[in-house]
């Protein structure tokens, strides 16, 4: 194809947060980068300064405190960036505190909920004045088990504002498959639902929960949120509360918020347990941050009052990608259930009356909608979205023509792909630049990344192993 599919008009491209960013490093570095392909470069050559420049860039709540940027920069696993800084990863995300959205749920047909900035910051002080009067502390797991729910956002930087970590499944996993993960990391504290909705119907969780509780022996309390039913019965669970009355439990307004070094524990993640038992991956408090600042704000162009939305569940590190826009002062879209239920168009009636800016999705899905042949461009008013981004699988190039014929033709296209491993992007997108059918855009900016034989030899136009050569923040 001679012409790409899409090209940003120079309104987008002046407005685009990788514009302003790209001023930035050139006023205080004297880079001289003009495009995307300029400041990648001297994001991987110069790793330390780019960094830097993206935590004043991005307003990084935290004491950074002299020292260097990157220490033992030549070793991989190893090099430690900030290390002498310290933060909290919780007071970067709930850095608003008004009435606008922080969050909207659409629990299929079934629930619609949304709660404000001022709201999430009061839930969160609240419920994390109860688990520290309950004994959770700095290091100590919280897990959750959980649809992709508000409470799962609120229970999450709960944990993360005491310095403790918090880990997460989805309420599809089996009894075994929840125990081999958080049977690992040996959690005080397990936050669940009664139940979830999916096509329609109802699921239960608490028997499922009586079964996990007693392989379980580090819990010591667990909270069940009332999801499917008003009045879960929850008295035969051991040490069992509902979350809204440990919510109600705390009475501090104001969220309090122990800073802790950039590289301490923030998340466990899991790999698929394909190759025997799931993996556990932990990634740090100011990598992960830094690496979704970086990825929503540069390569996603997420601004100040956007409205995100991921098709994701709580068992998946989009969910991990997706929390932290509030980070950007975002808006979070939640979907929770079939993204066809209770029809086809269900996720595009969610972007339309929320009036999403990015809406994130994964090929499979889009694969789905063409086989469909659903024609969202002409059934909803899709006229705020800017981004939509793809992950999963690779983006077949019919999918490319799918998404401007018939989804809009005004948009930036990312096929994106990293992994849990390091809980973002290798590759992604670049939204002052074009879209081009079946090609990922761009390599992430500070990503080092290349292709190799088995040798070790670079190549090009040639299949090989996927590498990043050099370190950065998210490294697990």
């Amino acid at each position: 194809m001679d012409a790409p599919l899409w090209r940003p008009s120079r309104q987008q491209v002046d407005r685009a947060r990788l514009t302003a960013f790209m001023a930035t490093v050139n006023e205080r570095w004297k880079a001289g980068v003009c495009d995307y392909a300029g400041l990648y470069r001297w994001s991987c050559e110069e790793l330390e300064s780019f960094w830097l420049t993206l935590w004043d860039f991005c307003g990084v709540i935290g004491d950074r405190h002299q020292g260097p940027v990157l220490i033992d920069g030549d070793r991989m696993p190893g090099a430690r960036f900030f290390p002498a800084a310290r933060l909290n990863f919780a007071e970067n995300l709930l850095r608003r505190d008004d009435d606008g959205d922080a969050m909207v749920l659409w629990g299929e047909d079934r629930v619609r909920r949304r709660m404000s900035h001022a709201e999430l910051r009061a839930q969160v002080a609240r419920l994390a004045q109860t688990f520290a009067a309950s004994g959770l502390g700095k290091g100590d797991r919280v897990a959750g088990y959980l649809p992709n729910l508000p409470e799962a956002v609120i229970a999450m930087l709960a944990t993360a504002s005491l310095g403790a970590v918090w880990s997460s499944c989805s309420p599809d996993f089996g009894v075994t498959g929840v125990v081999e993960r958080f049977g690992q990391i040996e959690p005080k504290i397990l936050v669940c639902a009664d139940g979830y909705f999916y096509k329609g119907k109802v699921h239960d969780s608490l028997g499922r929960i009586t079964e996990i509780l007693p392989r379980l022996p580090s819990v010591q309390h667990t909270l069940v949120v009332p999801y499917v039913s008003r009045q879960p019965q929850i008295d035969h669970l051991p040490g069992a509360v509902r979350f809204d009355h440990a919510v109600a439990e705390g009475d501090s307004a104001e969220p309090e918020f122990l800073r802790v070094s950039f590289n301490d524990p923030l998340y466990v993640l899991y790999s698929s347990g394909t190759t025997g038992k799931p993996k556990c991956i932990v990634h740090g408090v100011g990598g992960t941050l830094l690496k979704h600042l970086c990825e929503h704000q540069l390569m996603c162009d997420v601004h100040p009052g956007d409205r995100i939305f991921y098709f994701t569940t709580c068992g998946w590190m989009m969910w991990n990608w997706l929390v932290s826009a509030l980070a950007s002062e975002a808006t979070l879209l939640l979907f929770d259930g079939n993204p066809f239920s209770p029809s086809a168009s269900v996720l595009f009636d969610f972007a339309e009356q929320e009036r999403a800016t990015l809406f994130g999705t994964s090929a499979k899905y889009i694969d789905a909608l063409r086989s469909l042949g659903l024609q969202p461009r002409t059934t909803h008013d899709l006229a705020p979205l800017r981004t939509i981004t793809s992950t999963g699988s690779p983006l077949a190039p019919e999918s490319f023509d799918y998404v401007y014929e018939e989804i809009k033709n005004d948009v930036c296209l990312q096929s994106i792909a990293g992994g849990t491993d390091i809980v973002g992007c290798f590759v992604g997108g670049n939204p002052i630049g074009p879209v081009w059918r079946g090609e990922i855009q761009a390599r992430a900016l500070g990503m080092a990344v290349d292709v190799f034989d088995d040798a070790g030899n670079s190549l090009r136009q040639e299949k090989g192993e996927l590498v990043c050569t050099r370190p950065f923040p998210s490294m697990p």
